[in-house]
């Protein structure tokens, strides 16, 4: 079970504690309802506090439109039934906006973490002009809120996918769109903002798109009780990330798991990040369609539908491939795996689909290489990931962990709603 009690300190004051607790009763409410149905009763259990004081939270979260309640629920437990709590499906959510190398997804999730609203255009954004590309995605995002919208929903923030090196509200470097010092998230609220005269601006922060990938995959994917794995996605770059204990492992400037860009052979090909031999050079999307004698055409999605078909049918180029570039991935893992000691390993982006032609040929390597010998073939640490675990739904949860965390600051938005 989740614990729920947190020390707020000696000289917390009495708006301090009640917002505290509002957001322990939220996310009781919201984690009991993934298992089944919430009670008073049940919630004041699981948070350590009085059925007295969890009614009037309670009230209070309902009245403010974060909860609701209807029926009876019959608890097992003695005493007369409870009214079922649940997560309210209208109210506020959140923006997520991936910005990717040949694609742009866009979703809305709410207070209970489901996907309401998605969008996605494939298109090739490599040598757009980077504003050109937000812009792009703004309008994007702009239909999305209106279809949000028509939902009774209001998203209170967006949270920014993108693929390289993050920071600051900065893409640093992102080398597959060829994209140096880009202030993207300053030239998205800009333009989104543009397209949405009259309503307040929504805020807007960045993250690396595969950490935002891992998060989704560590609250939706169904990886309990693995709070330690290793994450890698593969698109036309391969982007890895870390999550430690339930955490993300940034690193100290927020550009930890750039593992596409570990170098495989010194003497390879040359990668757009300036070095050579890097692993997305083998097993990045492009390499492996480029391998299998598959065009890349469109935005890629076709090519890589292409690669798992003949794969499936059992070409000999496109098995052969898939295999290459899952040796390449099992020996770069291996080195990370002896380095962070994690529980799994879960591989996701166009790995997902070509998972039963690799996983034997990655898992091959990690049994030979990994010295704690926890990585014996078929040990099952290495896993493909859920359908759940994507970036723009790991950035639109991003928010809502703000507002589960701070159910006072969300409060019914008047800008929003019009009112």
């Amino acid at each position: 079970m989740k614990s729920y009690l947190t020390p707020l300190g000696p000289k917390a004051d009495k708006d301090t504690v009640r917002r505290h607790n509002l957001s322990l009763v939220l996310r009781a409410v919201r984690d009991e309802g993934e298992a089944g149905e919430a009670t008073r009763a049940g919630v004041s259990a699981r948070v350590g506090l009085t059925r007295a004081a969890v009614s009037s939270l309670v009230e209070q979260l309902i009245d403010s439109g974060f909860l609701t309640e209807s029926g009876k629920t019959f608890s097992g437990q003695a005493g007369r039934p409870g009214t079922a709590l649940k997560v309210a499906r209208t109210g506020p959510a959140g923006l997520g906006v991936e910005v990717n190398i040949d694609y742009v997804s866009v979703c809305v999730v709410d207070l209970a973490g489901t996907g309401r609203v998605r969008q996605t255009e494939h298109l090739d954004n490599r040598g757009a002009p980077p504003d050109e590309v937000l812009a792009r995605a703004a309008r994007i995002a702009a239909r999305t809120l209106d279809s949000a919208r028509e939902q009774d929903l209001y998203p209170v923030g967006a949270t920014l996918a993108l693929p390289g090196l993050v920071s600051d509200g900065s893409v640093r470097q992102a080398p597959n769109l060829g994209w140096n010092q880009v202030p993207a998230e300053s030239l998205f609220a800009e333009a989104l903002s543009g397209l949405r005269t009259g309503n307040a601006p929504l805020p807007v922060r960045s993250e690396n798109e595969a950490n935002l990938a891992a998060l989704a995959e560590l609250w939706f994917g169904g990886l309990d009780p693995v709070r330690t794995f290793l994450y890698l996605t593969g698109e036309i770059g391969v982007g890895g990330a870390l999550v430690l204990d339930g955490r993300l492992l940034r690193g100290a400037h927020g550009f930890a798991g750039e593992i596409g860009h570990v170098v495989v052979d010194p003497a390879g090909p040359e990668c757009r990040c300036g070095s050579r031999g890097c692993l997305e050079q083998y097993a990045g999307q492009s390499a492996l369609l480029r391998a299998a004698g598959v065009e890349e055409s469109g935005g890629g999605a076709a090519g890589v539908l292409e690669l798992e078909r003949r794969a499936q049918a059992g070409d000999a180029r496109a098995v052969a491939a898939v295999g290459d570039a899952g040796r390449m991935l099992g020996r770069v893992l291996s080195g990370a795996v002896n380095l962070f000691d994690p529980d799994a390993v879960v591989l996701g982006g166009i790995y997902r689909g070509l998972m039963p032609w690799l996983s034997a040929h990655a898992d091959e390597e990690l049994t030979g290489r990994v010295v704690s010998g926890l990585w014996s073939g078929g040990s099952g640490r290495l896993r493909a990931s859920s359908v759940a675990g994507d970036a723009a739904r790991g950035a639109a949860a991003l928010v809502v962990q703000d507002v589960l965390a701070d159910p006072v600051a969300y409060a019914r938005p008047a800008a929003f709603l019009g009112d």
